[in-house]
């Protein structure tokens, strides 16, 4: 029972311990607004009491009843229950069920696009990036975990940083070679977590092992209590919401992208010398595509019992 309540969200607590002081009324309510949170965590108090056909004071006085003083307070802990708890069956059926073409369809999905990249510029500080570009350069391994999908960005943001010279690596993603590969670090190691919504058992099974052998643990995630970033030691919530069934990586991405930035510019003199001498190596291996050599053109040969047209010794 202890472990169950560790892995609820605020929201799903509060409803539990407050359950039997709620009226049926209200407890239908929180319901319904809880089922549908992918349709709700962005409403206003007098636009959810629209959806529900109450007033706008009868939404304050049930979020009261679950101890909220503020309803930005309860918006905030049901935006993070729907990006915890939402499945990609829920989201792909919300969106089917609100109708529209697929030209709008793909519209809203670049609008949510951008609003993820406009809330990580709007969220994430410099400071954060040079911060953890600092801890990583002290680190004698670094491993990046992410599983399913989210291993694309965990081999993305390994295979930059040992551009720059560390020594990173994304291992494969299955629970027995991640479980072997995190229990050889130790306390001068550390280990980047890479999971969202739920999380996988698999990255939060290695977080935690990766802890338990000394090792500092960082978490990429969307929800400050995610089970991910209850168990790693620091994390940056960054939003993949998406109107489909897949999770949008653009902000991810664009996070990981200022990562490397940070860890070369910081050490800029290193990183130069680092892909210098990798220029000369690639070029001399002939990595990248060149097209190849034509035959140098060959002389005209001169015509045999013909002259020069127009000179009168060809015939017409």
């Amino acid at each position: 029972m202890a472990q169950e309540q560790l892995w609820s969200t605020p929201l799903e607590q509060r409803i539990e311990q407050r359950d039997a002081e709620l009226s049926k009324r209200r407890r239908k309510l929180l319901s319904s607004i809880v089922e549908s949170a992918q349709d709700t965590y962005f409403l206003s108090s007098r636009e959810m009491a629209r959806r529900y056909g109450v007033d706008a004071a009868t939404i304050v006085r049930t979020i009261q009843a679950l101890g909220y003083q503020q309803y930005s307070d309860f918006i905030s802990d049901l935006r993070s229950h729907f990006v915890t708890r939402i499945t990609p069956y829920r989201m792909m059926r919300s969106a089917a069920q609100g109708g529209g073409s697929v030209e709008g369809h793909i519209q809203n999905s670049l609008e949510m696009d951008r609003a993820n990249f406009e809330s990580l510029c709007e969220h994430m500080r410099p400071a954060q990036f040079i911060e953890l570009a600092r801890r990583l350069d002290k680190a004698q391994e670094i491993v990046v975990v992410g599983a399913d999908l989210a291993y694309s960005l965990a081999w993305f943001l390994a295979y930059g940083l040992s551009w720059l010279g560390l020594r990173a690596e994304a291992p494969i993603a299955s629970s027995g070679n991640l479980h072997h590969r995190v229990r050889t670090l130790g306390p001068r190691d550390i280990l980047i977590a890479i999971s969202f919504g739920r999380c996988l058992r698999a990255t939060v099974e290695a977080a935690r092992i990766a802890r338990e052998v000394g090792a500092w643990t960082f978490a990429i995630t969307d929800a400050h209590d995610s089970p991910l970033a209850k168990t790693c030691a620091e994390h940056w919530m960054i939003s993949v919401t998406n109107p489909t069934f897949n999770g949008s990586y653009v902000a991810p991405m664009a996070a990981l992208n200022a990562l490397h930035v940070a860890y070369a510019h910081s050490k800029s003199k290193r990183a130069l010398e680092r892909l210098k001498k990798m220029d000369r190596e690639e070029e001399v291996a002939g990595r990248w595509y060149g097209p190849a050599m034509l035959p140098a053109p060959q002389p005209a040969r001169p015509s045999r019992g013909r002259g020069p047209a127009g000179s009168g010794n060809g015939r017409k």
